[in-house]
C-alpha cells in the first residue's frame, strides 16, 4: 500500500512508539500526557494509513503484528534522531538522576564497577547504575530491544560481523569501543598434581575441566580450539559465574580458564596457580557496544568515557600488550 508522507500525521508515529515500547494503550496515554481515547484514534488513523492493524489485544495490553514489528526500530530510531537533532540538551552530571543499564559478567563488572561507582560518587551522586547478568556472547537482541543501554564483554564474533559489514558499506546499526584487553590462563589450586610442572597440551586434555558458561552450553571458545588441533578435553562442571569457577577450582582437582587480571581481585589468588595455557589462544578484547540510537545522547556520552577512565584506572601498570585501548 502506497502511502503519502507529505499528508501523514507524525504525531502518529510518536504514539505508535510509545504503545510498542509499552504494549499497552493505559501506559502509552499516561507516557504521553493524553487519555486511551485519543492513542485509539491514533492507532486508528494509522492503521488506515499503513493498511495494517498494526496490533491487537491480548491480555490485559497488546500484541504487535509483524508488521508493526518490522517498522517499530525505524520508527524509534527516526523519532530519536530529531530528539537529539532538535533538543539536544546537555547532560550535567552533578544533577543528572538517569539510571543507566549495563550487562556484563561477573569478571567484568569486578575490574570496571569498582572504578566506575568511585566517578559516580564523586561526579553524579544521583545518577544510578543497574548491573543485569550477561547470558550471551551476541548483546545485539538485548540492546535492539532496550534491555541495557550497554553491553560489556568479550564478543569476538559480533565485533567481527559488524566490522565486515561496515567495509562492505553496509549499514552497522550498533557502535562498539575497546576497553582493555585480557588473556585467558590455565587456573589449579594449590598443590594440584599438576602445579608442580610446565603445563603440556597432553597433561591438560587428561585433566577434568570447569567451563564458565553464559549460556549453560557445555561447550566455548577453548573447546574450538582443541577441537582444531584434534584434541579434546573433559567438561564435568560447567557454572555461569567466573568468581563461582575460582571458588570450585580452588576446593577441587578441576582446571579451569579464566581471565589473568580477575583473578588478582577473586580475593582467594593465594589459592590458585596460574599457568599458560598449552595452545595459542588469541587475546581476550572487552569491548562496550551500544545501539547507534544511543550515540549521540549526552549521558550515554558521559557513560563512556566514564567506563575508559575506570579501565584506565583498573589496569593502570599492566603491560601494554594487556592495557586499555580505544580504538
Amino acid at each position: 500500500m502506497d502511502v503519502n508522507f507529505r499528508t501523514l500525521d507524525l504525531n502518529l508515529l510518536r504514539v505508535f512508539d510509545e504503545v510498542m515500547a509499552e504494549r499497552n494503550l493505559t501506559r502509552a496515554a499516561r507516557n504521553l500526557s493524553i487519555t486511551q481515547p485519543a492513542v485509539s484514534n491514533a492507532l486508528r488513523r494509522l492503521r488506515e494509513v499503513l493498511g495494517d492493524e498494526l496490533v491487537r489485544r491480548s491480555g490485559a495490553g497488546v500484541e504487535p503484528t509483524p508488521r508493526a514489528l518490522a517498522l517499530w526500530p525505524t520508527v524509534r530510531d527516526a523519532l530519536r534522531q530529531l530528539q537529539h537533532t532538535l533538543a539536544p540538551g546537555e547532560f550535567d552530571a552533578g544533577i543528572a538522576d538517569t539510571t543507566f543499564l549495563l550487562a556484563m559478567a561477573d569478571a567484568t563488572a569486578a575490574e570496571l564497577m569498582p572504578g566506575l561507582v568511585g566517578i559516580v560518587e564523586r561526579e553524579a551522586r544521583a545518577v544510578s547504575l543497574r548491573v543485569l547478568p550477561l547470558t550471551t556472547r551476541d548483546p545485539r537482541p538485548m540492546l535492539e530491544n532496550e534491555e541495557v543501554d550497554m553491553a560489556i564483554g568479550y564478543f569476538p564474533a559480533v565485533i567481527a560481523s559488524l566490522a565486515a559489514r561496515g567495509q562492505s558499506g553496509v549499514g552497522v546499526p550498533f557502535e562498539t569501543q575497546r576497553l582493555y584487553v585480557g588473556q585467558y590462563v590455565c587456573v589449579m589450586r594449590r598443590g594440584h598434581p599438576l602445579a608442580a610442572e610446565p603445563l603440556t597440551l597432553d597433561a591438560y586434555c587428561a585433566a577434568r575441566h570447569l567451563l564458565v558458561s553464559f549460556s549453560g552450553r557445555p561447550y566455548g571458545f577453548i573447546d574450538q580450539t582443541l577441537g582444531a588441533l584434534g584434541r579434546e578435553r573433559r567438561i564435568v562442571v560447567t557454572v555461569n559465574q567466573f568468581f563461582t569457577a575460582g571458588r570450585v577450582v580452588a576446593n577441587s582437582d578441576l582446571l579451569t580458564v579464566l581471565p589473568r587480571h580477575f583473578v588478582r581481585v577473586t580475593g582467594i589468588d593465594d589459592q590458585l596457580v596460574l599457568r599458560d595455557l598449552p595452545f595459542d589462544q588469541p587475546l581476550v578484547h572487552v569491548d562496550a557496544v551500544w545501539h547507534r540510537r544511543a550515540q549521540h545522547g549526552h549521558s550515554h556520552e558521559w557513560l563512556r568515557k566514564a567506563l575508559l577512565r575506570s579501565a584506565a584506572a583498573a589496569f593502570a601498570g599492566t603491560p601494554d600488550e594487556l592495557a586499555p585501548r580505544d580504538d
